[in-house]
């Protein structure tokens, strides 16, 4: 889940998880979490959230509490030095306190990651995922 700009970073990093792990992932807009996902929220349930320190960033506490009253398990991308979303989530990874607008340019990476650690734990090839085109053609 992102809102803003770090949801289409949810998006990729959904995508990169369902390339290369084939484990169905969607990305989600935050703000819309009530509209379907929530439902399937349990106790089994892994929500990754982008909840750097930005504009959005008390909403986003607020959807990762959301999360937590269904006992959903979160996974969070905080800024350095973040000390609320770290209590309440289940694990999280750190990124360098910026911009809100470079925030994608450093989330990508440990989503990216995450994706491609999950691969190799399921032993999936992570040189050759399957049915993935290698290349572009133009007409």
């Amino acid at each position: 889940m992102g809102r803003g700009i770090n949801f289409p970073l949810a998006l990729e990093g959904a995508l990169k998880l369902k390339e290369i792990s084939y484990i169905h992932a969607e990305g989600y807009p935050a703000a819309e979490m009530k509209h379907g996902p929530i439902a399937l929220i349990d106790e089994e349930m892994p929500v990754f959230v982008i909840a750097t320190k930005d504009s959005s960033y008390e909403k986003i506490v607020s959807n990762i509490q959301e999360v937590k009253a269904r006992k959903g398990k979160i996974v969070a991308i905080v800024s350095q030095g973040d000390t609320e979303v770290k209590k309440i989530a289940d694990h999280y990874i750190e990124i360098p306190h910026c911009d809100e607008l470079l925030v994608p340019l450093l989330a990508t990476v440990p989503l990216q990651l995450l994706s491609y650690h999950i691969a190799l734990m399921r032993g999936c090839n992570v040189d050759q995922p399957r049915n993935l085109a290698k290349s572009v053609t133009v007409e």
